[in-house]
């Protein structure tokens, strides 16, 4: 670790490359968890859940970011789902 530093002193332009990886593992790390945690197609365990899109909500979005958009159901769709039931 003493070592590592050393390195950092030496060679300074190491310094911004180090923390964009930082901040990109960072990120992905906390996506992944946030994605794991809050979205109901992501599953660990599939013996426990086989179907997972059948608990998806289709008026509440699944994207990180919606913008102005609005979820009319599909008639057709509706249909074959009553059908089914």
């Amino acid at each position: 670790m003493v070592g590592f530093f050393q390195m950092l002193r030496k060679k300074k332009e190491l310094i911004p490359l180090i923390g964009f990886v930082g901040f990109a593992a960072t990120g992905a790390t906390t996506a992944s968890i946030y994605f794991l945690f809050t979205k109901p197609d992501v599953i660990l365990n599939k013996s426990k859940n086989p179907e997972p899109w059948d608990r998806v909500d289709p008026s509440k979005s699944q994207k990180l970011i919606t913008i102005n958009q609005q979820w009319k159901p599909i008639e057709e769709l509706e249909a074959v789902r009553s059908l089914t039931k």
